[in-house]
């Protein structure tokens, strides 16, 4: 059975940044499934699997095709649940959906601010121009204003994992003892951070930080896959 998951990326196809592809790739490597990577540019997009998504990631299994990685997250462990689970019930079906919009609200903003252009200069010129275009029309203001916003942003960033700092006081996961979805939501965000400005945020010795290196090392260091920016 083939298995291919479509991943966003820059001019360099071996980088793949999204934060919500991300997200499946630790769900596969959770659940130990092999798969094929399928890099793609904003502007393929629309032509993939005859126009089935606007937006990536997109898991071909089989002859299933799963859109949205909290979908295909809810999939995995419907399909495979023999494997370990990425939710462990209902419970964590529902912390994670309130860890997701807590990671969009609080974190996604301020990382478009920090690299956005930094994302901007990593992609295809023809990818350049729609990422240009799309983005200022959402955001009211060009690339370059923005990323001066951004400027104050890293400072605070910090600050805005307090909740995740205070409850690593208890626990090594958000998941508990070990991973779960919630934790890759969490991972997803500062891995793009990481892979397209590399700025830093976090201090040597933060519990963020120290979660973060054990979720890089996960499933064999799947993480580590992509360097640093």
């Amino acid at each position: 059975m083939t298995r291919l998951l479509y991943a966003l990326s820059g001019a360099d196809r071996t980088r793949q940044f999204s934060p919500h592809v991300w997200k499946t790739v630790m769900s596969l490597a959770h659940k130990g499934l092999s798969y094929e990577t399928v890099p793609v540019g904003f502007t393929e997009i629309p032509a993939i699997e005859d126009g089935s998504t606007a937006t990536v990631p997109l898991l071909r299994d089989g002859d299933r095709l799963v859109r949205d990685s909290f979908d295909i997250a809810l999939y995995l462990d419907v399909a495979y649940p023999d494997r370990p689970s990425l939710f462990g019930g209902e419970g964590g079906r529902a912390m994670a959906r309130f860890v997701e919009s807590w990671s969009q609200s609080a974190l996604h903003m301020a990382v478009t601010r920090i690299a956005i252009l930094d994302i901007h200069n990593l992609l295809e010129p023809a990818d350049q121009t729609y990422f240009r275009r799309s983005r200022e029309e959402r955001l009211g203001a060009s690339l370059e204003d923005i990323a001066a916003a951004g400027k104050a942003e890293i400072e605070g960033f910090s600050k805005r994992l307090q909740p995740l700092r205070n409850m690593l006081k208890a626990q090594p996961f958000i998941g508990g003892e070990s991973p779960l979805f919630a934790d890759y939501i969490v991972f997803g965000a500062l891995q793009w951070l990481r892979t397209t400005a590399g700025t830093k945020v976090l201090e040597e010795g933060d519990a963020v930080a120290g979660w973060f290196a054990r979720c890089l090392d996960l499933h064999g260091g799947v993480g580590h896959r992509v360097t640093a920016a």
